[in-house]
Order: structure tokens, then sequence, then C-alpha cells
């Protein structure tokens, strides 16, 4: 079972995350993380900046989850200016170390083996930060993923590109297919932090926690991993069947133990 601890809010939550992002990279100071985009994460990386003051980052290494296909990487909206915009400039990373799947076009055949190789030479990922989308997905690993994928490229569902299309002028600028790291990709990581906030997300979460394993819901794929820490607010938290127990798992904690 997932460990799932419940935060008044989400700016509790990015704290939470954060100060296991420092103690990772204390005690490996080339750790690699995950990086997911969004809002969800980014309580995470707003917190990060000041516990990160005075740290040498340099060696940090990242992979993000996902890039659109077809955008120029120049483009506000791809993944890659994102992470340099939110994560690589404001926590002074090597952007040379940070890597997004390559959505172009004219290698787009072969860009999932270059990401999967990348990632196995940089010794895999330690850390990796996920959110839930409303349809369950986690990455861009839509219903009826199989858990066993790597990274791919992969067509969005009508869902997603609404749901995405806060991001660009209207949904029909939205790229209609994805590069994204697959589901067996993401449970390769050693640790896995999926975090949700608002009533929106609570079924999702509630599926992904407590429902069922099945390609339907992506997110279940984390019942499968062995270090699953699952962060919410009280709104995302709203249908888990089992919050009392969790609340009173989380509270008497051994404090030796971590997260």
């Amino acid at each position: 079972m997932a460990e799932v601890v419940i935060v008044p809010s989400a700016a509790d939550a990015g704290a939470l995350v954060a100060d296991e992002i420092v103690r990772l990279i204390a005690a490996r100071p080339d750790a690699v993380l995950g990086l997911a985009t969004g809002s969800t994460p980014l309580p995470v990386y707003g917190a990060l900046r000041p516990r990160l003051e005075g740290v040498d980052v340099s060696r940090v290494r990242g992979f993000a989850l996902d890039e659109y296909v077809g955008i120029d990487p120049r483009h506000p909206e791809s993944y890659r200016s994102v992470i340099t915009k939110e994560v690589v400039e404001p926590l002074g990373l090597d952007p040379d170390r940070i890597h997004t799947p390559n959505g172009d076009l004219a290698t787009i055949a072969h860009a999932g083996d270059d990401y999967e190789r990348a990632i196995a030479d940089a010794g895999g990922i330690d850390l990796q930060i996920l959110g839930i989308g409303t349809s369950g997905h986690i990455g861009f690993n839509e219903p009826g993923s199989s858990f066993a994928s790597r990274t791919r490229v992969k067509t969005l569902i009508e869902q997603t590109r609404r749901d995405n299309a806060r991001f660009f002028d209207s949904v029909d600028d939205v790229p209609m297919h994805c590069i994204t790291q697959g589901l067996g990709t993401i449970l390769s990581a050693r640790h896995l932090f999926l975090l949700a906030f608002g009533e929106g997300k609570a079924a999702a979460v509630a599926g992904a926690v407590e429902g069922p394993v099945t390609s339907s819901l992506p997110g279940s794929a984390i019942q499968l991993h062995p270090h699953v820490t699952v962060v919410v607010d009280e709104a995302a938290a709203s249908r888990l069947e089992h919050a009392d127990y969790y609340r009173y798992a989380f509270a008497n904690k051994p404090a030796w133990q971590g997260l």
C-alpha cells in the first residue's frame, strides 16, 4: 500500500516533498530527479528555492516526464521551456543536466529509445514527482496504457487536451501527440511522490490508491511500486475510504523511517 499523507494545503505538501528532495541531494549530490510540469508540482519547486540556498546543486540531474510532439522547444508551452522557467533557472540547476524527451518530428521514431538510454546511463531516477489527471493519467499515459510501457509517443485524449487548453490560446492549439515516459519507466524510479490538490482530483486519487489496479486508471499503477508517497490536501483526499487510517499511521510513524 502506498503511504498517504493528508496535509492542510498545497503549500504544506510542497514543503514536505521539498524537504525530502533536499535530504536526497545532501546524501547524493548527483541525485537524479524526475520532474513533472503543470500546476501540481509548483508548490514543491517554490518550497525548494529557499531550501537550496547555499546548497551545491551543480551535479543534480533531472528528467522531465514528457514533451509535446512537433512543438518548437522555444515555444513558451513546450515542456523544455516550462522546466527551464519553473525549475532550472529558479533552483540554479545546470541546464545541460536537465533533460526532456525530444519531440522533434525528424527523430521521433527513435526518441523514446534514446530517452530510455539516457535515463539508464544516469543510473535511473532516484525520486519521481508525479501529478494525476482527472482521467487518472500520470505523465501522458492515458487510460489503456500498458503497465510495462516505456517512453513512447501517445495520442492525447480530448479531455486531456481540454485540461491543457488553459495554457494555449485554444484547445485547437494543443498538440495531438506527445512523447511520454511509460508506466514501466515511471515504476522503475526508486521513490515516487504523487501529489494532488482539490476536489476535482478526489475521484482519481481514490481510484489510484484504493481502487483496482487497472489500465483504465493508469495512476493505479503506483500500487505496484514498493516505495510510493501520496501527498494530498483534504479536498483531494475527500473520497478516500481509509483516510482516518492514513492520518493515524502518519501521525504515529517512527521518525527514523522518513518518507
